[in-house]
């Protein structure tokens, strides 16, 4: 994670091998566009990906980026943002999920949306996860996670993201965690990522992302969130289920965008507003 420009917040690496700008200052742009795409030559990253505020998107089409997504009333309940990205190498293309791909039409078409009030009380019980639990929730990423775009297997990085408007929710049974996510909020603009869905192993099928997504949207709605959205793996059906059965809708696709499970995958890009 780096600040660039006034107030521009960026992260990289060669896990993923491309540069992510995830807030855009205005009053940085479009100087920035340069900088980035010399910080991607640099590094050989092979993907640029951005968060734009729609009026500064006009910027970044002249500079070469595509749409591959946009969710309207994003920013403040107003603004439309704009998912662009770029390619330096285009080689990143060459092995796109074609078949998850032709699969997504069938998906979006036959998921149905459900009532909140259908999930039922069952044994597992969502709470919210406090400083104590940063160890748990990094073992459980551990445990799920062959790799991820950002370091939650570091009980310190879940504290510092714990302390800066991220948070975080969790099932147990017996005592053990078995199942959690996060909601990272940008208050200032009223969203929040809705990510980190990880169940072990041995509980899944039973529908625990679904209570947990439930719980986390009426703790966002409390917290005056507006817009809810998520960065979903292409190839996780059941994931992108879960969304489309909480009445989230679809919005694109980011190909060969992200690390996760020791290979870069294409992620769908979903949002509600509340």
């Amino acid at each position: 994670m780096e600040k660039i420009g006034t107030g521009t917040w960026i992260q990289h690496g060669d896990l993923n091998k491309r540069v992510y700008l995830m807030k855009l200052a205005k009053q940085d742009c479009p100087q920035i566009i340069q900088e980035i795409n010399e910080l991607a030559n640099r590094k050989q990253y092979s993907k640029i990906f951005c968060k734009v505020p729609q009026s500064m998107a006009p910027y970044f089409t002249a500079n070469g980026f595509i749409v591959e997504a946009q969710i309207p009333r994003f920013f403040s309940h107003s603004e439309t943002v704009f998912f662009m990205s770029k390619f330096p190498d285009p080689d990143r293309l060459l092995s796109i999920e074609t078949q998850q791909l032709n699969q997504l039409s069938s998906l979006l078409r036959e998921t149905k949306a459900i009532d909140k009030e259908t999930l039922g009380e069952n044994n597992y019980i969502v709470k919210m996860l406090k400083e104590n639990d940063c160890k748990n929730i990094s073992s459980v990423y551990e445990r799920v996670f062959e790799s991820y775009p950002f370091p939650i297997h570091d009980p310190d990085y879940i504290l510092q993201t714990m302390n800066n408007a991220v948070r975080y929710f969790g099932i147990e049974h017996k005592g053990k965690l078995i199942a959690l996510a996060s909601a990272e909020m940008d208050r200032q603009a009223q969203n929040a990522e809705m990510t980190d869905f990880a169940t072990l192993p041995d509980f899944r099928g039973k529908g625990l992302a679904l209570k947990l997504l439930a719980s986390m949207e009426e703790q966002m709605k409390q917290e005056d969130v507006k817009t809810l959205y998520t960065i979903a793996r292409l190839n996780s059906a059941g994931m992108n289920k879960t969304f489309l059965r909480l009445g989230y809708s679809y919005c694109g696709t980011s190909l060969k965008n992200t690390n996760i499970s020791g290979k870069i995958e294409s992620m769908n890009i979903y949002y509600k507003h509340v």
